[in-house]
C-alpha cells in the first residue's frame, strides 16, 4: 500500500511523463502504462525508486491499477484532460517538481532515466511498446538466475511490487515543496 507521500510523488512524476510524451504524438492508456512500467524498471535497474506503482500482467503488457487511479484522480482535479496537462499543472506543479529535483543527484538521475525511456519509446505506437515490454525478462527473488519473458507469464500475475524492492535511493523532495505540489494538484 502506497503512503500519501508516495502517491504525491507518483502523481507529480506521472504529470512529468505526460509532458515528456506529449511531443511524440498520440498517447493512449496502454502506451502510458507501458512507458511508466519501462521507466520504473530502468530506475530499479540502477538502484533507484521513483514510481511506486504495482504492476500485473495484462492483455496489453504491464498494467498498474495505481497508475490508472492516479490518472483518473488528476483528471477529476482538472490537472489533466485526456492525456494533456492543464495550464495549472504545467505552470504550478511541474516547476515545483523541478525545484525538488534541482541539485538532488538521485532525483536528477531518475528524471534523466525517464527522459531517456520516453525518448526511446515515446515515438513508437502502443503495439511496438507492448511487444518491447512483453519481451522483458523477469526473475523472482527465490530464483534470480531463472528469467522468464513477460509474454510467457499468466495474465493477472503480479509483475512488480516496488515495496518489496530494495534500492539505494528513492525520489524525495523536502516536505515544504511536497506540500506545495500536493496543493497545486488540488489535494
Amino acid at each position: 500500500m502506497r503512503k500519501p507521500v508516495q502517491i504525491t510523488v507518483d502523481r507529480a512524476l506521472l504529470l512529468y511523463v505526460l509532458q515528456c510524451a506529449e511531443p511524440h504524438g498520440l498517447l493512449s492508456d496502454v502506451k502510458l502504462q507501458q512507458l511508466c512500467f519501462l521507466c520504473e524498471l530502468q530506475m530499479f535497474g540502477k538502484g533507484l525508486k521513483g514510481f511506486h506503482f504495482e504492476y500485473f500482467r495484462f492483455a496489453y503488457g504491464a498494467f498498474s491499477k495505481d497508475l490508472d487511479n492516479d490518472l483518473t484522480s488528476l483528471r477529476r482535479k482538472e490537472r489533466v484532460e485526456n492525456f494533456t496537462l492543464s495550464d495549472q499543472a504545467r505552470e504550478e506543479v511541474l516547476p515545483l517538481l523541478e525545484q525538488g529535483v534541482a541539485g538532488v543527484e538521485q532525483n536528477e538521475k531518475m528524471i534523466e532515466i525517464m527522459k531517456a525511456v520516453i525518448a526511446a519509446y515515446g515515438p513508437q505506437d502502443s503495439g511496438v511498446i507492448t511487444n518491447s515490454v512483453e519481451a522483458v525478462e523477469l526473475s523472482t527473488p527465490q530464483d534470480p538466475e531463472f528469467k522468464i519473458p513477460i509474454r510467457d507469464i499468466v495474465f493477472h500475475t503480479t509483475l512488480l511490487v516496488p515495496s518489496r524492492i530494495e534500492v539505494q535511493h528513492e525520489f524525495a523532495v523536502v516536505p515544504a515543496i511536497l506540500a506545495k505540489i500536493n496543493q497545486a494538484m488540488g489535494y
